[in-house]
């Protein structure tokens, strides 16, 4: 009967939209890319593995990679360790660099550099070297980021590096900074009070003048029970966060528990379910997909595990799901997610998360249709990683996936995003594995900068490059 009702709705779209005489409109283009060229930040970028994972090039960094007024920026270390930050016109091959004041304080790879963009006054923030305990502070002079081709790109344009946002602390204990832009401009920093396991995620907001704490919005209380036995502490990972063209703050999650009796073996992720929220008020009150009010940031009502309507990919802890992978939003405002697991014709127990997701690992992409329910597709290319993949769309909605080592597939949004296909399989980058993608470049001028880091071993420094497709146009 469903089926029946949409053809007919479809066949009366068609019959109450006639073509005029002698016109046709054209299809939108599939989705495709145009190897553009590539760039060298840095051929000698520190190298070590950490996590699985290298700090110049980890899933939670927003941004790494950020464009803004026709430049392009990107944030490193260097061999010996000094935070660097670089930026080229649009289509140069050349980067200028300049030091942040800051060296790596640990073989951590979760002590990233991200970047964000003040709108209100132009300037560019850098925060950094933070897992768990204290982070890094930078930031610009004002009216650095709107005139670039007219200010010179010289360390003196950097405040000193401070262990605050301007005299406010935040919280001991901070992990995972992610830099977001308000549709006012005001700039919003996502982050994680507490450890892996018992954490909150909270925000603090920039007007352009002062940082202001907005407090926690998740809970890491209240009794998770799977199969195998229950956890009472967690944190929520966030595959995201980010404003759709409307305004709307959409933010896909995932639970980790701290107790691993909820997993079938000890050594596989605790990790479970895809879930989803959205904020219409920038971050000061949450909804559920059904549009339920299910947390207020600052107060006692967070968004909690016990919550309902919170879930829209369920999943057991047995399949080593990864956390913060990646999401976007399409033209319509509709959340789009990448996620990844072992799925269950592989076995219902994953024993080694590497192992079995280097093995056997999967990647799915997981959006909300039209009609307002969730589709899941599997991308048919084995991950032969155990690290994350990035989602980005064009602005013909078109999906993209981009895998480790630097492949690329993609599906159209005319199948309904079923056709995935690949574009690009990663030769000759020689990449280590995860790679970022800059967001922000793509509605700027059509080009998707993919950023990598040549393969090494042990702490053998290696190239960090970019490199550019262009997308339809």
């Amino acid at each position: 009967m469903k089926r029946r009702t949409l053809l007919a709705t479809a066949l009366l779209g068609t019959a109450a939209a006639p073509a005029l005489a002698g016109t046709a409109r054209a299809a939108a283009p599939g989705p495709s890319v145009t190897r553009a060229g590539t760039t060298t930040l840095d051929s000698r970028a520190i190298f070590f593995v950490s996590y699985d994972g290298l700090v110049n090039n980890n899933s939670f960094q927003k941004n790494a990679l950020l464009t803004h007024k026709g430049y392009q920026y990107a944030a490193w270390y260097t061999a010996d360790r000094n935070a660097v930050v670089g930026r080229r016109a649009l289509g140069a091959s050349t980067w200028s660099t300049v030091k942040a004041g800051h060296t790596l304080r640990y073989d951590d790879s979760h002590n990233v550099i991200s970047m964000g963009v003040s709108k209100t006054d132009g300037r560019l923030h850098l925060h950094m070297d933070s897992h768990s305990d204290g982070f890094t502070y930078v930031k610009s002079v004002a009216g650095l980021m709107n005139n670039p081709a007219g200010l010179t790109w010289t360390a003196s344009r950097f405040g000193a590096p401070r262990s605050t946002l301007d005299g406010l602390a935040l919280t001991s204990q901070f992990t995972y900074p992610q830099f977001v832009s308000t549709p006012e401009g005001r700039l919003q920093l996502s982050y994680r009070a507490g450890v892996s396991g018992n954490g909150r995620n909270a925000l603090a907001e920039y007007d352009g003048t002062s940082w202001t704490a907005l407090g926690e919005w998740s809970a890491s209380t209240g009794t998770y029970t799977s199969e195998h036995g229950s956890s009472t502490v967690r944190n929520m990972y966030l595959h995201g966060i980010d404003y759709d063209r409307d305004g709307r703050l959409h933010s896909f999650f995932t639970w980790r528990e701290q107790n691993n009796a909820v997993m079938c073996n000890s050594g596989g992720l605790t990790n479970h379910d895809t879930g989803y929220v959205y904020s219409d008020d920038r971050g000061r009150t949450w909804r559920n997909d059904a549009g339920t009010v299910v947390g207020a940031t600052g107060t006692s009502n967070t968004v909690a595990v016990t919550d309902g309507g919170l879930v829209v990919d369920a999943l057991n802890p047995d399949h080593s799901l990864m956390n913060q992978e990646s999401q976007a939003t399409d033209s319509a405002g509709r959340p789009h997610a990448i996620i990844s697991y072992v799925p269950g014709r592989f076995g219902q127990c994953t024993t080694n998360y590497v192992a079995d997701r280097t093995a056997n690992g999967r990647a799915f992409h997981v959006r909300k249709t039209a009609t307002g329910t969730w589709r899941k597709t599997e991308i048919p290319l084995a991950l032969n990683s155990s690290q994350r993949t990035r989602l980005i769309l064009d602005k013909y909605d078109n999906a993209y996936a981009i895998l480790p080592y630097g492949r690329i597939a993609a599906a159209s949004a005319a199948s309904g995003h079923t056709d995935w296909t690949t574009l690009f399989d990663g030769a000759g980058l020689d990449a280590f594995g995860e790679v970022l993608v800059d967001e922000t470049r793509i509605a700027q001028d059509g080009v998707l900068s993919v950023l990598y880091q040549v393969r090494s071993s042990g702490t053998t420094p290696s190239a960090l490059r970019v490199i550019d497709f262009g997308l339809p146009a």
